[in-house]
């Protein structure tokens, strides 16, 4: 199978390329400081409960998985994650890969911003994220963070995104895959690192990578285990690797009850991290 993870690059860069622009970080600081604040990504991954912070995931499709569920409404899964007492969500806003728009990303943000801000929760732009502009869609559709995929991209690229989150006030969720991904990330000053399960090159998923990664993580690192995680016993088996969060799309997706799943993916509140 060709490497999937360089195609949907490929394709982003392609994509994107007629928006490109000059992106300063004062033009980022400037809309930071003109746009409602939106609520904290990082604080809400670690549950003062000790149970696992849960990232419900809004995915119509996805390249392995196929359809999902076609044609939900964002907004209508947004509520269901609400009630169902998701910590944070994650939004897919890639159309051609994942079936998501920067609209939905907008659209659920918008309606948290309308609520009581104990409702709110905070957004994830989930999508390949190459140029310092996606920060800025991102800022300006009502994110909390970005995601930085390492192994997709060179150092300068990494820095230049990270610069931007963080002019623009926003917290990046670094994405790794292996022991390089990790020091690459830490190297940049990564604070939350995610582990994807799911190796993006051939869409093959294993949590035993959450388990041999997150041990090797500094303890002030955030740690998020993503895909493959369908179970309470999948959670368990990641929480007890020192997960302090989990990233699950999928399952929730098509959860008759995403209450009932995400109460089973906590589990009990008092299990011990591990970590270095």
């Amino acid at each position: 199978m060709a490497d999937k993870l360089t195609e949907i690059m490929a394709w982003k860069r392609r994509e994107i390329a007629p928006l490109l622009r000059p992106v300063a970080e004062s033009e980022l600081s400037r809309l930071d400081q003109s746009r409602p604040r939106p609520p904290g990504f990082a604080s809400r991954l670690r549950r003062a409960d000790g149970g696992l912070a849960v990232i419900a995931e809004i995915k119509r499709r996805s390249p392995s998985a196929g359809d999902i569920k076609a044609g939900a409404s964002a907004l209508d899964q947004a509520r269901r994650y609400e009630s169902a007492g998701a910590d944070a969500l994650s939004i897919l806003t890639d159309e051609k890969y994942f079936g998501g728009t920067l609209e939905d990303l907008r659209e659920v943000t918008n309606w948290f911003r309308s609520g009581p801000a104990p409702a709110a929760r905070p957004c994830l732009r989930k999508d390949f994220m190459v140029h310092p502009l996606q920060v800025v869609q991102a800022r300006e559709a009502g994110a909390s963070a970005i995601l930085i995929i390492v192994r997709a991209l060179d150092d300068e690229e990494i820095k230049t995104l990270a610069g931007a989150a963080r002019a623009a006030g926003l917290d990046a969720l670094f994405e790794i895959h292996n022991e390089p991904d990790l020091a690459r990330a830490l190297a940049h000053g990564a604070t939350i690192i995610g582990v994807n399960n799911r190796d993006l090159a051939v869409f093959r998923t294993d949590l035993a990578l959450s388990e041999r990664l997150i041990p090797q993580f500094p303890r002030h690192v955030t740690a998020v285990s993503e895909s493959g995680i369908h179970t309470g016993a999948d959670a368990a088996r990641v929480r007890a690797a020192g997960a302090h969060a989990i990233l699950v799309g999928e399952a929730l997706m098509k959860a008759a009850d995403p209450s009932a799943l995400i109460t089973d993916f906590r589990g009990p509140a008092s299990r011990p991290r591990v970590g270095v």
